[in-house]
């Protein structure tokens, strides 16, 4: 699973397109915990996706008694939020493996603090019931469907390489969610790459077929990724440092409460209770260390879109994480 001040895409492009060999985060000091009175005044901006960490919570009663606020904003996936992380319209944001990438590579002052791991069945390339494509290879010359930046993008690129071919056999279109899925319905793209609950939706709903998905491939990683300006505030942070631990807790709760998961996802986006208990049924992100391992493979990933041509240049994915929560995600 992965979340609307909608930010345009294409700025995620022109970042791109003045980045160097490098990229260096601006490191944020860790600032000392306020007290309860000035940590009641704070008002923490999330970012979300559809079905994303504000159903999550909810359902779980994680959202009762905060000690601040929040206000969300729902973005149509993982790019556009980053963007408005870095841009400080946003504090902190639930996103898939490859928006931390892109927006690293753009510079953007962000880091990821804490990490975890779900399915990767539901990463998947999806083509209509009726196409003649039946493998990978098949997709030589034709229109994917995908978001720029997003785990999508990610699954496209190992998938292609697993089959032998790069995005330059391929035609991608680089569409959001709605869109997408409004083209492929129409037979307007080839191939659709997506992510739940836009994968089970268009399973049931579209009859759609599984070309392949992330099982061999995909690290099936999440992250929580906050803004550096907002890790330097002493307030913000530690609401974040709250927020963490109670999103760690609501994942960890929706393992063992499926059906109210379900349908708590269907009530708060509007889906049929049928593609939410789907989407539920083939597993939830569960949290993980944000250890060398995860940071391993997410560097992987950011090499293979720079071997790829994707990035115009290598990505330090580890500058870009900040583990200052590691003892409360413990704890907690």
């Amino acid at each position: 699973m992965r979340v609307r001040n909608l930010i345009a895409l294409t700025a995620v492009g022109l970042a791109l397109a003045g980045c160097g060999t490098a990229a260096e985060p601006a490191k944020a000091a860790v600032p000392a915990p306020v007290s309860a009175g000035e940590l009641a005044k704070v008002t923490l901006k999330v970012g979300d996706q559809k079905g994303g960490s504000k159903a999550l919570l909810t359902a779980a009663g994680l959202l009762d008694n905060l000690p601040y606020k929040i206000e969300w904003a729902t973005f149509p996936s993982g790019p556009p939020l980053l963007e408005a992380v870095s841009a400080g319209g946003v504090h902190i944001g639930r996103v898939g493996n490859t928006p931390p990438i892109f927006a690293a590579a753009a510079k953007a002052k962000i880091a990821a603090v804490s990490s975890s791991k779900g399915n990767v069945t539901s990463d998947a390339i999806l083509v209509p019931g009726d196409s003649p494509l039946r493998d990978v290879r098949d997709l030589r010359g034709k229109t994917i469907g995908v978001a720029k930046g997003s785990s999508a993008h990610g699954q496209v690129l190992y998938s292609l390489r697993a089959a032998g071919l790069s995005t330059k056999d391929v035609k991608l279109s680089f569409l959001q969610p709605a869109d997408a899925y409004g083209a492929f319905n129409q037979h307007q793209i080839d191939a659709w790459a997506t992510w739940d609950p836009y994968t089970s939706q268009t399973l049931l709903e579209s009859h759609a077929r599984v070309l392949a998905d992330g099982s061999g491939t995909a690290n099936g990683y999440t992250f929580l990724v906050a803004g550096t300006d907002a890790l330097g505030d002493a307030g913000v942070n530690s609401a974040i440092r709250d927020y963490v631990v109670r999103h760690a807790k609501a994942e960890r709760w929706s393992d063992t409460h499926r059906e109210q998961w379900a349908q708590a996802w269907a009530k708060e986006t509007g889906l049929s209770i049928e593609v939410a208990r789907a989407a539920v049924a083939a597993g939830p992100d569960l949290p993980v260390p944000l250890d060398d391992t995860v940071i391993g493979s997410e560097q992987k990933l950011a090499d293979a879109f720079t071997d790829d041509g994707v990035l115009p240049g290598k990505v330090d994915f580890a500058t870009f994480v900040d583990r200052r929560y590691v003892s409360d995600l413990t704890k907690g």
